[in-house]
């Protein structure tokens, strides 16, 4: 049977169409990718000329706090504390049972709303385990509500080995709000065993 030549003639320009559509789509697409490059390129170039300009804003306004620190710059001052009153604030100590207890300084000078951290020492001077609970009181009484303790040993039981000895620390601050008339606070603790007794003694506020 005898190919029709129009036939083949059609086949061919079919063929041909759709390899120029083919070839124009590859083309469109390296078209977009090249575009696609050249704005993440701008893009990146663009926030990176923004660094300079940022950090002279936050030199300008003070908003990067960290990057001062690590220039070696003075940390911001706490706008709470009043400096122009100092409260002198003694330690005490008192124990029941077979310890050692001590603060390490008997006294500090603080300002009002300064954040200030005091250690005390316990010695458990016999060879056996031992628990044992902190319990805070304050003189005069009417500061008690104005010292607010952060951190302190006193917050749950310790636990110490035989013969262990151990140094707690109390970080606290004065309420700024604490009568003027007030010059002078006395922190005293009571350190005593916990034995059968444990489950009626609660940590101290």
């Amino acid at each position: 049977m005898a190919e029709n030549p129009e036939g083949g003639k059609e086949a061919e320009r079919k063929d041909e169409q759709q390899g120029k559509h083919e070839s124009g789509v590859k083309g469109d697409n390296s078209r977009m990718l090249g575009k696609l490059v050249v704005i993440a390129a701008l893009m990146f170039g663009f926030g990176y000329a923004l660094i300079p300009v940022y950090k002279q804003i936050c030199e300008l306004t003070g908003i990067n706090v960290l990057t001062q620190k690590e220039d070696g710059d003075a940390p911001v001052a706490n706008t709470q504390v009043d400096k122009s009153r100092s409260i002198t604030v003694e330690f005490d100590a008192n124990t029941t049972g077979p310890w050692r207890f001590r603060p390490v300084n008997s006294s500090v000078q603080v300002h009002p709303g300064e954040l200030t951290t005091i250690l005390y020492e316990v010695v458990n001077t016999q060879s056996r385990k031992m628990d044992a609970q902190a319990i805070p009181s304050y003189a005069p009484q009417e500061a008690t509500k104005y010292f607010h303790k952060i951190e302190c040993f006193c917050f749950k039981q310790q636990t110490l080995g035989p013969n262990e000895a151990r140094q707690m620390p109390v970080v606290f601050y004065v309420d700024p709000a604490l009568p003027k008339s007030v010059k002078t606070i006395v922190l005293s603790y009571t350190f005593f065993e916990v034995g059968n007794q444990a489950g009626a003694v609660k940590p101290a506020a």
